[in-house]
């Protein structure tokens, strides 16, 4: 019983950092787009997501293999909801999307 309730706790912790890691990176586009200095905010972003996001793995995994696996199961899983939210919150095409379609 013990077992599965950390693997489910695991699971729980690579969802949290998915959704940390991913809404931060699409939070991060929004932001470093309109920036002045966006060099600036994307290099502060990764530095920071990732930090969390290894802290946080090496916690969940409590150095047990089986617990990574499922961390960065769950981890990965929150990607694609990430992805499915942050484009129905798109209706319109942002500038750099169509400023690339005029381009060719």
């Amino acid at each position: 019983m013990n077992d599965a309730l950390n693997l489910v706790s695991a699971l729980a912790a690579g969802f949290l950092l998915g959704a940390f890691f991913f809404g931060g990176l699409w939070w991060t586009v929004q932001r470093g787009l309109s920036s002045r200095r966006p060099a600036l905010w994307f290099l502060g972003s990764l530095l920071l997501r990732t930090g969390i996001s290894v802290a946080g793995f090496y916690l969940a995994s409590g150095g047990h293999l089986e617990r990574l696996l499922i961390c960065l199961f769950g981890f990965f899983a929150m990607r694609s909801v990430v992805l499915r939210i942050t484009r129905l919150q798109e209706e319109e095409p942002n500038q750099l999307i169509k400023e690339a379609s005029h381009a060719n």
